[in-house]
């Protein structure tokens, strides 16, 4: 799947909330991590850092490491390292060691003893617990909307779907993963709880690294847009009811997707848990 560079919508997006994603297929990624090239992907992780940006540099470097190993940038297994970091980008240890701090809680990275550290495969158990806490929040989240959201957060949600669809035209996955991230975070703000969103973003950190296979893969845009459209058919409707059933369904759909994107990635996934069931409804 090719890839483009967001629009500036998208841009504008990601100011207000959301981050850029520069999604690559998963063949590339792992020629792009190849030991004689994990500096050049580690480069390439950082293009977006800024000294002048009114982000703390250390959040920067949690961000930009996160979207990478999110992308495929950076692959499982792939080494990273706190000095070759601060090198390149000309800073010291303490912000890039509380970023892999970050990045080792959120699931995404593991310290080995003696051996460095380095990005880690994804934990199918850990997928089925991350959309398991996502779906209760969103669904509570989107039932209290559907009550309480006007005419005007309703438009932004429709022109954000007309965004989708531009997107899908083009095969743009980074300006539809850009849209689908604001597509949630509108709904967290209609009810005035942008925290919702927030509290969940390392929560979903494993789902995300899925969605981002799957698209290439598995779940085609097409079907996701649907899918955001019935959760708006519901919010037009202030129906509680339908709204969260939307939801509900929307984000169990990267329970369809994670076994067959795992059996063609075999290489990016830790061993499955046939115990995990119970956390599969």
């Amino acid at each position: 799947m090719d890839t483009k560079t967001a629009s500036p919508k998208a841009a504008s997006r990601r100011a207000k909330g959301t981050a850029a994603l520069t999604v690559v297929s998963p063949a590339a990624s792992r020629a792009r991590t190849a030991p004689g090239d994990a500096k050049t992907s580690l480069r390439g992780a950082l293009t977006g850092l800024s000294l002048e940006s009114h982000e703390p540099i250390g959040k920067q470097i949690f961000r930009s490491l996160r979207e990478a190993i999110f992308t495929g940038l950076l692959a499982p297994g792939a080494p990273l390292s706190e000095k070759e970091v601060s090198e390149l980008f000309q800073v010291s240890r303490q912000p890039v060691r509380e970023a892999f701090i970050k990045l080792v809680e959120a699931g995404v990275l593991q310290v080995l003893p003696q051996r460095g550290t380095f990005v880690k495969r994804i934990s199918p158990r850990r997928v089925r617990e991350g959309r398991f806490i996502r779906e209760a929040i969103e669904a509570a989240v989107v039932r209290k909307a559907a009550d309480v959201i006007t005419d005007k957060q309703l438009a932004e949600l429709a022109a954000n779907l007309r965004e989708q669809k531009a997107a899908s035209r083009l095969n743009d996955t980074a300006a539809f993963l850009a849209c689908d991230e604001q597509f949630h975070f509108l709904i967290a703000q209609s009810i005035d709880c942008v925290a919702a969103w927030e509290t969940i973003q390392d929560i979903k950190a494993q789902m995300d690294r899925v969605r981002y296979l799957s698209l290439h893969e598995v779940s085609p845009l097409d079907l996701l847009i649907k899918q955001h459209a019935l959760i708006v058919n519901g919010l037009k409707a202030h129906d509680p009811d339908a709204a969260e059933s939307a939801m509900r369904a929307h984000l169990r759909e990267i329970l369809v997707s994670l076994t067959p994107v795992a059996k063609l990635n075999p290489d990016w996934f830790e061993p499955d848990e046939p115990a995990d069931a119970s956390l599969t409804w």
